[in-house]
């Protein structure tokens, strides 16, 4: 093949590419997705378990998530959660003065706990992730 056919064929792969990465940027530009932000108490189901948020309380020393989940046997009760305040996502922390502490769920009886995070001022958001999908709960 001569050089000036291979010149000619690397310019039409290349129009290519940029013609299929354009239309690739106007579907990605025109996506809309909705975020649904959860009343509290209001139980969502995600993968094999039903979860809630009841309460999001703030105190000086730690912000407070009252949560309910029923769905699994024996899985780490604050693994999944997260919360989002101040433009930061937080994972739960220990706080010692946290009143009834999440422990283990079960697959028949709810479990009512309260999930700690580091105190944060203004609007927070819980959210719980599993399976792939996640939920938010906010006042």
């Amino acid at each position: 093949m001569s050089t000036r056919k291979l010149i000619l064929t690397a310019l039409l792969c290349g129009l290519a590419i940029m013609i299929a990465g354009g239309i690739k940027l106007f579907q990605v530009a025109s996506d809309t997705k909705e975020v649904e932000v959860l009343a509290l108490g209001t139980p969502a189901q995600l993968a094999d378990m039903t979860v809630s948020v009841t309460e999001i309380s703030q105190t000086m020393s730690a912000t407070f998530a009252t949560v309910t989940m029923v769905g699994v046997d024996g899985a780490d009760a604050t693994e999944g959660w997260r919360l989002l305040a101040q433009g930061s996502v937080r994972a739960p922390s220990i706080v010692n003065d946290a009143p009834n502490k999440c422990t283990v769920t079960d697959a028949v009886d709810t479990l009512t706990c309260v999930v700690a995070f580091e105190p944060t001022d203004g609007s927070v958001t819980v959210a719980y992730v599993r399976g792939g999908a996640q939920a938010q709960w906010s006042r």
